[in-house]
């Protein structure tokens, strides 16, 4: 791996600290970033060249170094079982470290004339669920509070905000301790969103962003798309039992699905804010999730764009 000698400093992650780090990287990549286009600003920010179809991805801070390297490996492994999976450059050594920020390079999906359905997430979530990790790739377990403190730390909203959800976490992580599964571990994905599937133009799904990819439970995957549902109201009925019929599972029957379902929500929040500098459309977003985890019983009119 190559190292920047930086060990990265604290300023937010902004568009403009991204691109700076992603030239840099292609800079030492030997790729031409000139006209590279910010498609997104998550977890990571997603910029797409204009001089070869490939997509470079930076992350937030040294810390996220584990998790690149997690992705690399992921990529790689799946690439080699013939999985629908996104694919990490072969001939660059990777992650690179620039000034403190991982960064990855990913070959562009070519996208087709419509998005993965409910169903088809079911299906690639049980196929990904079947298969068996090979002995030289090591993964963590899943860990819903691994990022949350150091977002907390990071994060300009206000201090009563930070309050309530440091108590919160510590709630959730009493219930988490009591979960019981009662299923194998083995792969997961860890951010089972319909986002995270694309479909190319050969009409094929495919598999993304393996940041979060970890050896446990599969209800980890299946809480994302019952939170947004039962929760949230994100898909219709029809939507959700396609997604139910093609897994062969609702987690919703779970006795553990209102502690995941809290989880799930709290990540779903503190992804979120630590964006609300980039604009008012996020802020409000922020502001309208915050308030829903204040009341438990409340409706959730939080809105899927991002969701996380």
């Amino acid at each position: 791996m190559a190292a920047d000698a930086a060990q990265g400093s604290e300023e937010a992650f902004t568009s403009t600290v991204a691109t700076r780090v992603m030239v840099a990287a292609c800079q030492a990549a030997g790729l031409d970033a000139r006209d590279a286009e910010l498609i997104r600003l998550g977890e990571n920010a997603l910029f797409r060249l204009a001089s070869v179809p490939v997509i470079v991805r930076v992350a937030r801070g040294t810390q996220w170094l584990p998790k690149a390297r997690t992705e690399v490996g992921v990529s790689r492994w799946l690439t080699s079982e013939g999985f629908p999976a996104a694919r990490v450059v072969e001939d660059l050594e990777q992650p690179l470290l620039i000034d403190g920020h991982p960064v990855t390079f990913w070959h562009l999906i070519v996208e087709g004339g419509r998005r993965a359905t409910y169903g088809e997430l079911g299906g690639v979530l049980r196929d990904l669920h079947s298969l068996t990790v090979p002995d030289g790739l090591q993964l963590p377990s899943f860990e819903p509070f691994d990022k949350q403190e150091l977002r907390l730390d990071r994060a300009v909203i206000p201090e009563d905000d930070k309050v309530f959800l440091r108590k919160r976490a510590r709630e959730l992580r009493d219930r988490f301790a009591e979960l019981r599964f009662e299923t194998p571990k083995g792969p997961v994905h860890g951010d089972a969103h319909v986002q995270n599937l694309m479909v190319d133009a050969q009409g094929q799904v495919i598999l993304i962003d393996f940041e979060a990819f970890c050896f446990d439970h599969p209800e980890w995957d299946l809480m994302v798309t019952a939170t947004e549902h039962h929760s949230l109201g994100w898909q219709t009925d029809e939507q959700y039992a396609d997604f139910v019929g093609a897994y062969g599972r609702d987690l919703y029957d779970w006795d553990g699905y209102e502690t995941l379902r809290g989880l799930q929500e709290f990540g779903m929040t503190t992804w979120l804010m630590q964006n609300v500098q980039e604009d008012e459309r996020t802020a409000a977003e922020y502001r309208r999730r915050i308030a829903g985890l204040r009341n438990d019983d409340a409706p959730r009119d939080w809105r899927p764009d991002g969701a996380w």
